[in-house]
């Protein structure tokens, strides 16, 4: 396999505007920053298993995406509780309507749903999670094996785009995929 062949397949989906591969310094300082994070007006901790999934890969390549790049194949970000269960999840146009008007979901924004029935056991915490997304273009047929995508969070982004010197604009976003050369045992 080229080393630079999942490179070429990203760079030729629609919407990726740049594409590169991360070095250990600053998955090292991206690492630093995720750990940090909270959500803004929750004042809930995220934690983005979608990038340490990311990190465990032998490679990581960034996308930085215009509006045009494809939807994620699952939601990319939960609100899970420390007992185990899932009291909301991000949805998408062509999934709200398995939510809409349903009993025990209440719609908190286009995006998200909440689910009122589920009662966390006493004790428990909640926290946003960004699990692994996969990523079906990269694919053990074109080299890629343990594929994850995730999104890393706002000051990331803005921390790889200035490594790498683009500028900060909001109509763009990044999306990071690790994928290992080999299959691991």
């Amino acid at each position: 396999m080229s080393d630079d062949l999942p490179l070429q397949i990203i760079k030729g989906l629609r919407g990726v505007r740049d594409a590169f591969y991360l070095d250990d310094d600053i998955l090292s300082r991206v690492k630093a920053e995720e750990a940090t994070v909270v959500s803004p007006g929750f004042n809930t901790d995220v934690v983005n298993e979608g990038f340490n999934e990311a990190l465990k890969r032998d490679r990581v390549i960034c996308i930085v995406k215009d509006p045009r790049f494809r939807p994620p194949p699952e939601p990319t970000v939960k609100l899970e509780c420390s007992d185990g269960q899932c009291l909301g999840v991000e949805v998408f146009p062509d999934t709200q309507d398995q939510y809409l008007g349903r009993d025990g979901c209440l719609m908190v924004s286009d995006g998200f749903v909440v689910f009122t029935d589920i009662r966390p056991t006493e004790g428990s915490t909640e926290c946003f999670v960004m699990p692994p997304v996969s990523f079906p273009e990269l694919n053990p047929e074109n080299g890629c094996y343990d594929v994850v995508s995730c999104s890393p969070a706002p000051t990331s982004d803005v921390m790889i785009r200035e490594w790498r010197g683009l500028p900060d604009d909001g109509r763009l976003a990044s999306i990071l995929v690790g994928y290992n050369l080999s299959e691991k045992e």
